[in-house]
């Protein structure tokens, strides 16, 4: 169900890790059911989309006029980055907004681009060159994974085909390890992953295409949802003895990766991907 609202408040908050900002969302939910997603918590069904494109884009022009940031820093060399789409796949609902528009908007202003996260090829934003001012960000995770916790999402194969079509279209292109799950396999699993990131990204665009790099955390309440609808997905999502209790800044209950398991986690994840795609330069990892 899709549901057209007229968005009244327009806050902008730093992110600092994937982008320098998040704008205010030109939508809210997702029409995926991906299991370990936190969406699904704050509006578990639907979508809604914000009416007044022009309000946000207004407001964004506002806050860029006078936002303070280094250059460079990991999230770009010389603009300032929002990520447009934190409450949603912007590609996936691509068809619901003033997609052009809003892609127009960070291809003419000078000092700022937009980024969104996306499981979804969406081949119609093909026709529009950004010029390298909008960031797509394709998720990925083994297959394997992804059939189980993200089952509605473009293939994974397919998202990595789609890194040369839109840097080719005039996009720029990084890659959302995200989330990365630990199970007995995730090592071979992941290695499978970045050896088809490998062989399939062209050899003239892999300079370009860098990567981010997330670790599951997952939520209570989620977790309840999940074993009343789908409980084959939490053998891999609460595992107790390799996690630990996380409250978080908005005070939910979740869980994280114990903090001496993680920091091993991440050292065996670095070691690997960079003996494989040595290419893809990791912006940050979590």
């Amino acid at each position: 169900m899709i549901n057209k609202v007229t968005r009244k408040t327009f806050k902008i908050r730093p992110s600092g890790r994937s982008t320098d900002f998040i704008s205010p969302s030109f939508g809210y939910g997702c029409l995926y059911n991906c299991s370990y997603c936190y969406m699904k918590r704050h509006q578990p069904t639907g979508l809604s989309v914000a009416t007044n494109t022009e309000d946000i884009l207004t407001e964004i022009n506002s806050h860029a006029a006078f936002a303070v940031v280094d250059k460079p820093n990991q999230t770009h060399e010389k603009y300032t980055t929002y990520d447009i789409s934190c409450n949603e796949d912007f590609a996936l609902h691509a068809k619901h907004h003033e997609w052009e528009k809003i892609f127009t908007f960070f291809k003419d202003h000078p000092d700022i681009m937009g980024s969104f996260a996306t499981k979804y090829v969406n081949n119609k934003l093909l026709s529009f060159n950004p010029e390298g001012k909008i960031r797509i960000r394709f998720s990925l995770m083994p297959q394997k994974m992804a059939d189980i916790h993200e089952p509605n999402t473009s293939k994974i194969i397919d998202r990595i085909k789609a890194i040369n079509d839109f840097i080719e279209a005039g996009y720029d292109v990084h890659i959302n390890f995200s989330p990365v799950i630990v199970t007995d396999t995730w090592i071979k699993d992941y290695r499978e992953l970045f050896e088809g990131v490998d062989a399939i990204v062209d050899r003239k665009y892999k300079d370009r295409v860098k990567a981010e790099v997330i670790f599951l955390t997952h939520n209570f309440k989620k977790h309840i949802v999940n074993l009343e609808s789908n409980p084959e997905t939490e053998v891999d999502l609460w595992v107790p003895n390799i996690q630990e209790s996380k409250v978080s800044q908005y005070g939910g209950k979740n869980v994280r990766y114990n903090y001496k398991l993680k920091r091993e986690y991440i050292k065996q994840f670095v070691g690997l991907h960079d003996s494989v795609i040595p290419w893809n330069t990791i912006r940050y990892i979590f």
